[in-house]
């Protein structure tokens, strides 16, 4: 019997997908009986304009079709799943790490003055809110300058990206394909890091089919590890039409994509990260361990 799982990898998910995508496509799910649909997120919170507090944000804004039943599973950054799992009016838990290990970059205008973190100080960094680039943008500036003088903004990528064009802001924070396309463009980089990232799934979600998506998943990290270029043509098509042709395969400095198989998610690495976010005010003080992450699919995924 094929089981159906519904989950996010089209559009800007595309490249924490990409191992999903790969599975599919070389028909490693279908070997274990999984059927896979994914879905485009959508977000029911416009920003019509840059915002500068986060408060105001809704942290699942990009993933409303999780929160209506829509979506099975999906991935994103750690820290914006621990506090998704907790605002989430579904019940998300989660269940591991996922594969993809993302990279973000912080990247300035051609020429501009922006040209190491430091030059950062007191400046508008545009940022997605309650996204990997928000969190990751705090983390690699957090290094170098005092609290007060990190000033995320937060904007669509999209938006982001023309703000920095435009001298609205002084650098954005962008993942690929967006990394690739902006150094085409002639962008600077300022800074660049990678992190982990975790899976949310509804509270019934089948355990042993978590179990067979993984073993698919690994099998498709293997084929990664082999050659990424015949699976770029993922990510480029996730860009905003406005940059078709833009980028190409060759662009890509392939060993910042990086993929390994998932991993269980440990009360340490929870208790490192919460204790992070609430030195920075990101999340309510209170959540634990045992209310936001499925506890027996870590000790399944160990044995």
């Amino acid at each position: 019997m094929t089981v159906t799982v519904r989950t996010e990898g089209v559009g800007p998910s595309a490249v924490f997908a990409l191992p999903w995508l790969v599975a599919d496509e070389l028909g490693y799910f279908a070997e274990e009986n999984v059927a896979v649909e994914f879905v485009q997120n959508r977000a029911e919170q416009k920003l019509t304009e840059p915002v500068a507090d986060h408060e105001l944000v809704d942290s699942i804004r990009n993933h409303v079709p999780f929160e209506e039943g829509q979506v099975d599973l999906y991935r994103a950054c750690e820290w914006g799943q621990i506090r998704r799992a907790h605002d989430s009016r579904r019940g998300a838990r989660i269940i591991g790490k996922r594969s993809s290990v993302a990279v973000m970059a912080l990247m300035a205008a051609p020429g501009s003055k922006y040209i190491y973190p430091q030059t950062l100080a007191n400046a508008p960094v545009a940022v997605s809110f309650h996204n990997g680039n928000h969190y990751a943008a705090i983390q690699m500036l957090e290094g170098f300058l005092e609290a007060d003088e990190i000033k995320t903004v937060g904007y669509h990528t999209l938006d982001g990206y023309r703000a920095v064009q435009s001298g609205e802001a002084a650098a954005v924070a962008l993942s690929e394909p967006w990394i690739t396309l902006a150094e085409k463009q002639g962008f600077q980089k300022v800074i660049e890091t990678h992190y982990a990232g975790l899976e949310l799934v509804a509270p019934d979600f089948d355990r042993a089919v978590y179990a067979a998506c993984n073993r698919a998943v690994n099998r498709a990290v293997a084929a990664l590890g082999r050659d990424k270029r015949p699976y770029l043509h993922y990510l480029i098509d996730s860009l905003p039409e406005v940059f078709a042709g833009e980028v190409t395969p060759d662009d890509f400095h392939l060993p910042r994509l990086r993929y390994v198989p998932p991993e269980p998610y440990t009360r340490l690495e929870f208790e490192k990260a919460y204790a992070w976010m609430r030195r920075w005010g990101l999340i309510e003080p209170g959540a634990r361990y045992e209310d936001l992450v499925v506890e027996d699919a870590q000790t399944d995924a160990v044995h």
